[in-house]
């Protein structure tokens, strides 16, 4: 299976079609990013119970946020390949519910590969972060630990005025942070997509994945030059929504105004995720889809028999 060059408005194209994602079967796609969504926040839930009871101080608080990030990956990692899945049967006329996110974890469901892909592009992440800090982060860690402290003196809470000088080579480190990350992102969605649609083992998807990106750099800049551009105008429209609404209801009751804002947001937040996916879906399979898949027929259906992680 070979990766193919779109073109540079490819990005475009794949933010159109997650957005119209659903149309084919909109309860199976909506009702399993809603429980995806609901998964997805139970490893932060735990975090802060964690961190409430115990009280650690920043290292401590550190090593409880990755342990909560592993506990996400593990957990996360069959649900979205599931969500994929699901995507792709939609989109193909095949039956599908709900419930599909489930598929991964039962017998032959392949989660073991999905994880071991999420845990290696972890690895990735890790190393590559650990790099730029040691070239460009000098002092980042003790002006984290020392804001990390302000924060839980003032319970959450940190004025401006006491915060320390951030270090020098810290706009350096969050400008190529973000075009590695960027790329990352490229590489996790096709290789995942590999993984999950494409019955690739682990360290192919891998590969797969950053030879798809390199080939298609520019349509990925463009998407996320117009999602950040997007993002202010829907955002400022989005709060104002909300303040109105939040507004009428508190002339009630204050009460009142956080329940009626509560069902807006988390309405919100599974459109975002039907989007999101639906974007990581479509630059998949533009990027992988076989030459027997141009001609409308099913990609490879994943392996079923595999109960070990195949790198």
């Amino acid at each position: 299976m070979t990766t193919h060059a779109t073109g540079p408005l490819a990005g475009l194209t794949w933010l159109k079609r997650g957005i119209n994602l659903g149309r084919h079967n909109a309860r199976a796609v909506f009702g399993a990013a809603a429980i995806l969504m609901m998964v997805a926040t139970l490893p932060s839930l735990l975090q802060l119970a964690v961190l409430s009871i115990l009280k650690p101080d920043p290292n401590g608080a550190m090593a409880v946020a990755a342990g909560a990030q592993l506990l996400s990956i593990v957990l996360l990692s069959p649900f979205m390949g599931g969500f994929l899945r699901l995507i792709d049967d939609t989109e193909h006329a095949r039956p599908a519910s709900a419930g599909d996110v489930f598929k991964p974890f039962r017998h032959g469901g392949d989660a073991g590969r999905l994880i071991g892909f999420g845990l290696l592009m972890t690895l990735y992440y890790v190393i590559i972060g650990v790099a730029l800090i040691t070239v460009f982060g000098d002092g980042l860690l003790e002006w984290l630990t020392k804001v990390m402290t302000l924060q839980q003196a003032g319970n959450g809470r940190i004025d401006p005025s006491q915060v320390p000088e951030a270090p020098e080579g810290l706009g350096s480190l969050l400008g190529l942070g973000s075009i590695l990350f960027l790329f990352l992102a490229g590489v996790y969605s096709i290789g995942f997509g590999q993984v999950a649609l494409g019955g690739r083992p682990v360290r192919l998807a891998m590969a797969d994945g950053v030879v798809g990106t390199a080939k298609n750099l520019l349509p990925i800049l463009l998407l996320a030059v117009v999602l950040v551009l997007a993002s202010i105008p829907v955002g400022l429209v989005l709060a104002v929504v909300f303040g109105i609404v939040g507004l009428i209801g508190g002339v009630i009751h204050p009460t009142l105004g956080a329940a009626l804002i509560l069902p807006l947001y988390l309405a919100l937040m599974v459109v975002m995720y039907v989007v999101m996916f639906g974007v990581m879906y479509y630059l998949w399979r533009d990027v992988c889809r076989p030459a027997d898949a141009q001609d409308g027929r099913s990609p490879p259906a994943p392996p079923t028999n595999h109960h070990q992680i195949e790198l």
